[in-house]
C-alpha cells in the first residue's frame, strides 16, 4: 500500500508541500490522549491503513470522541467493527455514520476508490456465515479493494461453488468464511491458484463447539495455500487480504 510518508514524499518532489512543511507533517505527534484512549495516528504512516476502532466495550460517547480526533488527525474513512445499532444511533446524533447491521459495521466517511492489485472474492458455506462475510468484505472495501460476494456456496450443494469457478479462478485472495465441519476453506483451497483465508464461524449445533471444530478442520486443512484465522473474525480476515492485495502497489 502507499503510506503517508510516501504521499507526503511525492508532494514535495511535485513541489506541492515545501520540505519544513513535510517535516513538521512527518513528525506530528505520533497519537492523541484522550484519556480512555491513545489514538494511533500514525498507524496509517507506519502500516498503509489507519487505525480501526473496535466498538464492542466501548461506550457511544468513546466511540464518538475517537472518531472526532482521528478527523481532526485528516483521517478521511473510518472503520468501526462490533458496534451495535443502539451505540451507532448515538454515535448519529454527532457524526455523519453509515451502519451495516448485519456485519455490525459503522462506516464513517466515504468508501475509498479500489486500487488493489485484483479482485478478493468472499465465500460463505451458508447463510447464517453472511454478518461474519460482510465483517470481511466492508473490511476489505474500506481498504479500498474490490469485492466479490458469493454467499450460501457450502460442500452440502458443490455444484454452487462450482458455478463460480470463473470468480474463483481470478480472484487475487480468496476468503473462505465456513461453520459447521469448515470444509469449504479445503475446497477452494484445491481449486484457486491464489492464498485463502479460512474463517471458521461459530455456526453449528453442539458438536461444532461455537466454531472449535470449524478452526481445527481449517488448521488441518490438507489444501496448501490456505492460512487460518480465530472464529468470526471477519475483521482478520479482510484487513489481511486488503494487504495481500495491495502487495507491490
Amino acid at each position: 500500500m502507499n503510506t503517508e510518508i510516501r504521499i507526503i514524499l511525492e508532494q514535495v518532489k511535485r513541489g506541492e508541500l515545501s520540505v519544513d512543511d513535510a517535516l513538521l507533517a512527518i513528525k506530528k505527534e505520533p497519537f492523541v490522549e484522550l484519556g480512555y484512549a491513545k489514538v494511533d495516528t500514525h498507524r496509517k504512516v507506519r502500516q498503509g491503513a489507519a487505525e480501526v476502532i473496535y466498538g464492542a466495550g466501548k461506550t457511544a460517547e468513546q466511540i464518538t470522541g475517537i472518531v472526532q480526533s482521528m478527523q481532526a488527525a485528516g483521517q478521511r474513512t473510518i472503520l468501526i467493527t462490533r458496534m451495535s445499532e443502539e451505540k451507532a444511533a448515538k454515535v448519529q446524533e454527532s457524526v455523519s455514520l453509515s451502519y451495516h447491521p448485519e456485519a455490525g459495521v459503522g462506516i464513517v466517511g466515504e468508501m475509498p476508490a479500489p486500487d488493489g492489485a485484483g479482485r478478493i472474492v468472499v465465500a460463505t458455506g451458508g447463510t447464517s456465515d453472511i454478518p461474519v462475510a460482510e465483517e470481511a468484505a466492508l473490511t476489505a472495501e474500506v481498504l479500498g479493494n474490490e469485492v466479490v460476494r458469493l454467499y450460501d456456496v457450502g460442500v452440502a450443494g458443490l455444484h454452487r461453488l462450482l458455478a463460480h469457478m470463473d470468480e474463483i479462478m481470478s480472484a487475487q485472495v480468496i476468503i473462505a468464511i465456513a461453520g459447521m465441519e469448515g470444509a469449504l476453506a479445503s475446497v477452494i483451497g484445491g481449486l484457486a491458484d491464489c492464498p485463502v483465508i479460512a474463517v471458521p464461524t461459530s455456526v453449528g449445533y453442539g458438536a461444532s463447539f461455537q466454531g472449535l471444530s470449524a478452526l481445527l478442520s481449517m488448521l488441518n486443512s490438507c489444501a496448501s495455500g490456505v492460512s487460518v484465522v480465530n472464529i468470526d473474525n471477519g475483521f482478520g480476515a479482510g484487513y489481511l487480504a486488503g494487504m495481500m492485495n495491495h502487495m507491490n502497489r
